[in-house]
């Protein structure tokens, strides 16, 4: 899988853009807020739908301009799609599908499947559960489009639940209607437990490898799925907590509080680690992700990688880029050393200067 080609109307500080890029590493380069990190983010939507960043649509048209379109070039297989989004400041974005709109945005999900990695990812270990669930749903919800469902339903069934509750307090007679909204949840909340906890099994073999491979066979790396509630209990738990829920008007179970247990030689990474030890863990997780990526598309995702190198020392630098040799990359950089330095062939360079690019010749 690749994408061949993208094209940018009115997209954040691009005007009119086409690019074609390489099938192996692509490279684009510059200064700070220039929009290298741009490129990458209308790549995510074209995949995702939406903005890794959690951008609202209107806030990635250009600021004079009412629309702006994407438009990307995907070949996958023996098959090429065009992917089409067309953002509006006052009306919901348009997506086709080789010039077929779609109703759902599920429907876009399996058509161009990414890995994205930021700096931000690199502090996935020290952060909060919430952090580790993203990582969770972001990958999950491209492997797997019933699970994309599940999850939207269970947090509309969640966020209505409490809004009851909340409403309880002052008027205690609803609290008949609560069995409507807790049927939901544990309906979907079930179909969500046991979706993480297989990909969670999946994903533990995968990186416990890859990571005694980053630390030299110095670390073992073990990871859980550290689940609020079981796929067994957890309708118990929902009927036992009511009245603590109706107390403090909140959901205090489910897996809207679930995390990921991640162990070196049985001591708490997330606690404990040195930032070294998580920087390792967290790039394991992501290497993981890739492979585990490939395993259930049965071909190589593309990766995108936004200024991550310059987070890194030198010895991690050489261990990414050594494990994505032979897939297609973007990365955005400021400075070519670190490839130089790690002799890592780059296939083609784009210089990027205030939302112009061109061909870098090295």
């Amino acid at each position: 899988m690749i994408i061949k080609s993208v094209d940018l109307l009115n997209f954040r500080n691009y005007k009119d853009l086409s690019l074609i890029f390489d099938s192996g590493t692509n490279i684009l380069y510059g200064n700070n807020a220039q929009g290298k990190t741009n490129l990458l983010e209308a790549l995510y939507m074209s995949g995702t739908s939406k903005s890794y960043k959690g951008a609202k649509d209107r806030e990635m048209i250009n600021f004079n301009e009412n629309e702006a379109h994407i438009k990307t070039i995907v070949e996958k297989g023996d098959r090429e799609y065009r992917i089409d989004i067309h953002l509006r400041k006052n009306k919901t974005k348009g997506i086709a599908i080789n010039k077929v709109p779609i109703r759902k945005t599920s429907e876009l999900f399996g058509i161009l499947d990414m890995v994205f990695f930021s700096p931000e990812d690199l502090n996935i270990i020290k952060n909060g559960p919430s952090e580790r669930r993203r990582f969770m749903d972001n990958e999950l919800c491209q492997l797997d489009k019933i699970y994309l469902n599940d999850l939207k339903n269970y947090y509309k069934a969640l966020d209505q639940r409490n809004k009851l509750l909340k409403d309880i307090y002052d008027h205690p007679e609803l609290k008949e209607t609560l069995d409507i909204w807790d049927k939901q949840l544990v309906t979907f909340g079930k179909n969500v437990i046991k979706r993480r906890s297989l990909f969670i099994s999946e994903l533990k073999e995968i990186t416990t490898d890859i990571h005694k491979k980053l630390t030299k066979g110095k670390e073992e790396l073990e990871i859980s799925y550290e689940c609020d509630s079981t796929y067994e209990n957890f309708e118990n738990r929902v009927f036992l907590n009511r009245d603590h829920d109706i107390r403090f008007s909140t959901t205090s179970v489910g897996p809207h509080r679930d995390d990921i247990s991640i162990k070196v030689k049985n001591v708490d990474m997330r606690k404990f680690g040195s930032q070294g030890q998580q920087r390792t863990c967290a790039l394991s997780l992501k290497l993981s992700e890739l492979k585990l990526l490939e395993n259930h598309i049965h071909e190589k995702p593309v990766l995108l990688l936004d200024d991550v190198l310059s987070e890194l020392d030198k010895e991690r630098q050489y261990d990414l880029l050594d494990s994505i040799s032979d897939i297609q990359t973007i990365i955005t950089c400021t400075g070519l050393e670190d490839f130089v330095e790690n002799r890592f062939e780059l296939n083609k360079i784009f210089h990027v200067v205030n939302g112009t690019i061109s061909d870098y010749q090295i």
